[in-house]
């Protein structure tokens, strides 16, 4: 049984989620992320918790008790020129950090998968979902940056406790984590995952377009990352182009009408979330 059946949906419908991650990273994503929702076609968001954004998110998110959003799990630094420090502190978690106390960068993931000890990496992701509870707010699940399904398989499993513990659904995108969730009776997308960043820039509204017209039948869902365009953008983003054709997709008439035109029902993680907690 598909994904989008167990959700209600008939076994044709195609179902898609929607999810603009990197919300906190810092002040003008936050206004493009709520952009790509609250006037776009996105159907929710993923918190950073570590990031100089994430207050004014967290602000942003309690202003909108109904905006569904999720917690970006965040064990990797954007990039040596962005660089984030772990919520727990560095001297808590001392295998997930480098010299200067900041989190290792994603381009030295490999590194950090190889020395990350996971009693430290349970700490700090405790410590991110914990700040967003902390307010009162209620996310919807787990998701990963620059990490799919955590980048390991015992952080991967970590991951799907922590969901448990917490009553949330979880981000499971490559198939042997969607085999493990499956076996647990978790519902999970039917479809491999397409994240934004590895469309390109240039024909970035015809891609998307296509993507629309080939959506199969189950559940899928992108990972797109809006942001802002020109002097608004953070120049030590390196991200920064790639943000901004997806929020000009994102915010346009033209996707609203593509996917209505395709008859693609997008949803968020509420859904999800219920089942997973079932």
């Amino acid at each position: 049984m598909l994904a989008s059946e167990r959700l209600g949906f008939p076994a044709d419908a195609r179902v898609l989620i929607i999810n603009a991650d990197d919300f906190g990273m810092y002040p003008a994503i936050n206004a493009a992320v709520l952009e790509s929702i609250e006037r776009g076609v996105a159907s929710s968001c993923s918190l950073m918790p570590p990031c100089p954004g994430a207050a004014e998110a967290l602000r942003l998110l309690m202003a909108r008790p109904n905006l569904p959003f999720g917690i970006h799990l965040t064990l990797v630094s954007e990039s040596a020129r962005m660089r984030f420090r772990p919520m727990a502190g560095p001297e808590r978690v001392p295998s997930l950090v480098d010299r200067d106390g900041f989190l290792i960068l994603a381009e030295d993931r490999e590194s950090l998968l190889r020395i990350a000890i996971l009693g430290e990496v349970e700490v700090e992701l405790r410590a991110q979902i914990d700040s967003v509870l902390r307010t009162g707010l209620s996310p919807t699940h787990l998701d990963w940056h620059s990490l799919a399904d955590g980048g390991r398989s015992d952080i991967f499993e970590l991951g799907l406790d922590l969901a448990a513990q917490y009553g949330l659904a979880a981000r499971v995108w490559l198939e042997p984590g969607r085999q493990l969730a499956r076996g647990r009776g978790l519902p999970v997308v039917d479809h491999p995952f397409v994240d934004s960043f590895s469309l390109g820039v240039e024909g970035k509204a015809e891609r998307f377009a296509a993507l629309v017209e080939a959506l199969p039948a189950g559940l899928s869902e992108w990972a797109v990352h809006p942001g802002p365009a020109g002097a608004d953008a953070e120049p030590a983003d390196d991200g920064r182009w790639v943000r901004a054709s997806d929020l000009a997709w994102l915010a346009s008439a033209a996707a609203a009408q593509q996917l209505r035109d395709a008859g693609i029902t997008v949803i968020d993680y509420r859904g999800l979330q219920e089942a997973w907690r079932g």
